[in-house]
């Protein structure tokens, strides 16, 4: 639910002098779940459940192998050796490999995500917008918002548990302590936090790009973000700030 209300928030077009679709993420909720019903609040996660499993493998893989490069580069032969910046550097690599099982499974969400209610054209579920945006632009259409994707998961895993989790664990555990549940629920909560506050702006994009149509197909992540930045302010950039920090 809390992706749904993120991505609707993302995506709604604020006309000047208009009232905006939604006023914040309460309104969001409230109206979708009038409209749509409780499933409603749930639309799109059949990509997300299906990919979890391969998408965290793939992250955690290519994050053992980025520490596994910096330590070659090092000279070193632990992973205590290693320094922030060099866990930091690890976690942004693993952003590499995921992308590529991620960025199709975030285009089918949010097309689905973005349907309006009543509407008749992915009744099938995620198969029917697979099949759809194969029929409108090939595989490559599928793989839409790639690099934003990228940039959203690149730029946030270096914030995430690889830099500031690490961080925040060896901070709160004194020396030759063991790790406790505590601290390590406290660096996750935060690191996740740190992950959006530098990775909202490319998601926003992310989503503007996986959904766009008709004349808004083609634009890339600079454009939108100078269409954003002029009609709508700097503040469009960090819709859906509030339920992914909640949901983080």
């Amino acid at each position: 639910p809390f992706d749904l209300v993120k991505v609707r928030l993302q995506t709604m077009k604020v006309t000047p002098g208009q009232a905006p679709p939604y006023t914040g993420a309460m309104d969001v909720a409230r109206k979708v779940f009038a409209r749509e019903g409780v499933r409603g609040l749930y639309k799109g996660m059949t990509a997300p459940l299906v990919g979890v499993t391969p998408i965290f493998a793939v992250c955690f893989w290519g994050y053992d192998l980025g520490k596994q490069w910096m330590k070659s580069i090092r000279g070193v032969s632990s992973d205590n050796e290693l320094s922030l910046v060099d866990i930091g550097i690890a976690g942004g690599f693993s952003a590499v490999p995921t992308t590529a099982i991620m960025a199709p499974g975030e285009r089918i969400k949010c097309v689905m995500q973005v349907e309006p209610p009543g509407s008749t054209r992915f009744q099938g579920g995620a198969s029917d917008v697979v099949k759809h945006i194969l029929k409108e632009g090939g595989v490559r259409s599928l793989y839409r918002g790639t690099a934003a994707t990228l940039w959203r998961d690149g730029i946030g895993s270096v914030a995430y548990f690889f830099g500031v989790y690490e961080w925040l664990k060896r901070t709160l555990t004194p020396q030759g302590a063991a790790l406790s549940p505590m601290a390590v629920v406290m660096a996750g909560g935060f690191a996740g936090v740190c992950n959006w506050l530098v990775a909202i702006p490319f998601d926003v994009i992310k989503s503007r790009i996986q959904t766009a149509e008709g004349a808004e197909v083609g634009k890339g992540m600079v454009t939108h973000a100078k269409e954003m930045l002029a009609k709508e302010g700097i503040t469009s950039l960090y819709r859906g700030a509030g339920p992914a920090m909640l949901r983080a």
